[in-house]
């Protein structure tokens, strides 16, 4: 078994080792929000896009169909049903606005889902959280000194070596 940057498990690593492994650790977690940051703004994105296609469908066929499907459909309820042409119309109409109400509603549950999308708060509070458990780490307690290796013989290499 090794760590991550390859030495043997149980074996000492220097500071320089322990700080270039806890960077590379926290370069890799930060491109992870950022990617999690992306994915989820992607998907509100297209929530978004899916409401506005909607109301824009919406709108075109109450535009568009009007005339034509007014005309065929009141006709088509006169040849039916034998009742005045006003009425038949009238019916027409109500049928078009139904279908637009109907893909009015599908934008408006779709423009809710990209409301409630909390892609970047989420990742906000997850970045908050991870410094916030870093900045309670507590490295790990070193054990005693040897007696060669005392503050006494640290500084006398430290006066040797000036």
């Amino acid at each position: 078994m090794s760590a991550p940057d390859g030495s043997p498990v149980g074996a000492e690593r220097s500071i320089g080792q322990l700080f270039a492994t806890a960077t590379a650790e926290m370069s890799a977690l930060v491109h992870d929000e950022i990617a999690l940051a992306k994915a989820q703004l992607r998907q509100d994105v297209k929530r978004g896009a899916t409401s506005g296609g909607a109301f824009t469908a919406a709108g075109v066929l109450l535009l568009f169909s009007l005339p034509m499907l007014n005309f065929a459909l009141a006709y088509g309820i006169r040849t039916w049903s034998g009742w005045n042409l006003a009425v038949c119309f009238l019916l027409s109409f109500t049928a078009n606005c139904l279908v637009a109400g109907l893909l009015a509603l599908i934008g408006v549950v779709f423009a809710k889902k990209a409301k409630k999308g909390r892609g970047p708060q989420k990742v906000a509070a997850s970045v908050k959280e991870t410094a916030g458990v870093l900045q309670k780490a507590k490295p790990h307690p070193r054990p005693a000194l040897p007696a060669h290796r005392g503050p006494e013989a640290i500084e006398a290499v430290a006066r040797s070596s000036s």
